[in-house]
């Protein structure tokens, strides 16, 4: 595996791994997610060989937010934890910023996974999250 740091990332490979994961809704524009890609805080991607297997992407101000927008891996590389590395590597990035926060799914696994990397669900703490979609 090779990990790389950059925006700029074929956008086959992009549109592949967004795919292998269901997020169609991504892939129906493929010129918004790149440059929803491009103008992100950081992207962290690992690699095998030329194929794209697995993302994470952040935005904020990466100074008193981060942003954990996207975490994929390709289905054929999880449980291996490439998540957990993705995670780990922005997360350290911006160890000054007090606010790191997701937005995910209401899985048992995608809970399973974020609770064993350190993160919270909003109701164990003493504030609210709201969401507006459109």
């Amino acid at each position: 595996m090779e990990k790389k740091t950059s925006k700029q990332i074929p956008l086959t490979e992009l549109l592949d791994l967004y795919n292998s994961v269901g997020w169609y809704a991504y892939t129906t524009e493929p010129e918004t997610l790149k440059r929803a890609i491009e103008q992100s805080l950081v992207v962290h991607t690992l690699w095998d060989h030329k194929k794209l297997i697995a993302l994470i992407r952040a935005v904020g101000d990466g100074e008193t937010i981060l942003y954990i927008q996207d975490l994929l891996v390709h289905p054929e590389y999880q449980r291996r934890g490439y998540g957990k590395t993705l995670l780990e590597t922005v997360v350290a990035d911006y160890p000054h910023v007090r606010q790191k926060v997701l937005l995910t799914d209401d899985s048992t696994k995608t809970q399973t996974f974020y609770n064993a990397t350190g993160f919270e669900e909003v109701g164990t703490q003493q504030m609210r999250a709201f969401y507006r979609e459109y």
